[in-house]
């Protein structure tokens, strides 16, 4: 089976259905991702299998949280572009900025988008803690994304400055996720931060997953996010 026919497959117990347009883009991802891989390490899972699965349909996974067909969507740390450009290609009325610290990757990820013909993207190379501080950034988005980017009280602080008073982030994490979620408490209480929806999978092959859904109350203060330094050693 191609990636398409394990992504279907995957799919459908969680009713999810991958129509034939965003098919055709993800066989492009798929088959562009690992010429990159070739020159440029985007990703540790390159099996058609891996692709599908525990890129694929753990990015798709998210759109069962909300309604990701109109707004403006940041995704920080984008890497390979997950599960920003997924979701592009999965909802072109979604206005959707990916952001990496690392100009190597964020090139490969435009290319890509490119050839598989998605146009409803920008990119932004740039440390989040200093995107998160300017203003035609801060405070901008109706959604923001996170996959596999730091523990989640430092995530916080990286991402809800993205988002909009009313919006929401979305943390994706694995196993570790309530653990993580309890060392958050104070983080989401000086970010204004409230968990409103708590989403757990179990993906084809048994991996865990927890998406947290975390709206954002109010406006944070301008001292936030602080210097990566500062952050990361003195999480809040």
């Amino acid at each position: 089976m191609g990636v398409t026919e394990i992504l279907r497959a995957a799919a459908a117990p969680y009713g999810l259905t991958v129509d034939d347009g965003l098919a055709a883009k993800l066989e492009i991802y798929a088959r562009e991702l690992a010429a990159w891989n070739e020159k440029l390490n985007l990703t540790a899972i390159r099996d058609e299998q891996g692709v599908a699965v525990k890129h694929f349909l753990d990015c798709l996974l998210v759109t069962q949280c909300a309604d990701f067909s109109s707004g403006t969507l940041i995704d920080v740390g984008t890497g390979a572009g997950f599960p920003g450009l997924v979701l592009a290609a999965a909802f072109p009325g979604l206005s959707v900025t990916l952001l990496d610290s690392t100009g190597k990757k964020l090139a490969a990820v435009e290319s890509i988008a490119k050839e598989m013909g998605v146009s409803n993207v920008a990119f932004i190379h740039a440390r989040a803690e200093e995107a998160g501080r300017l203003p035609a950034y801060r405070e901008r988005f109706d959604f923001v994304t996170a996959r596999a980017v730091a523990a989640l009280p430092v995530l916080l602080e990286y991402a809800l400055p993205f988002a909009r008073t009313g919006g929401a982030f979305f943390a994706m994490k694995g196993a570790a996720a309530g653990e993580e979620l309890t060392a958050a408490a104070n983080a989401l209480a000086v970010l204004h931060g409230e968990v409103v929806k708590e989403y757990d999978f179990t993906l084809p092959g048994g991996d865990e997953r927890t998406v947290f859904c975390i709206k954002k109350i109010s406006q944070i203060s301008p001292k936030y996010p602080r210097p990566s330094a500062q952050l990361t050693k003195k999480p809040l």
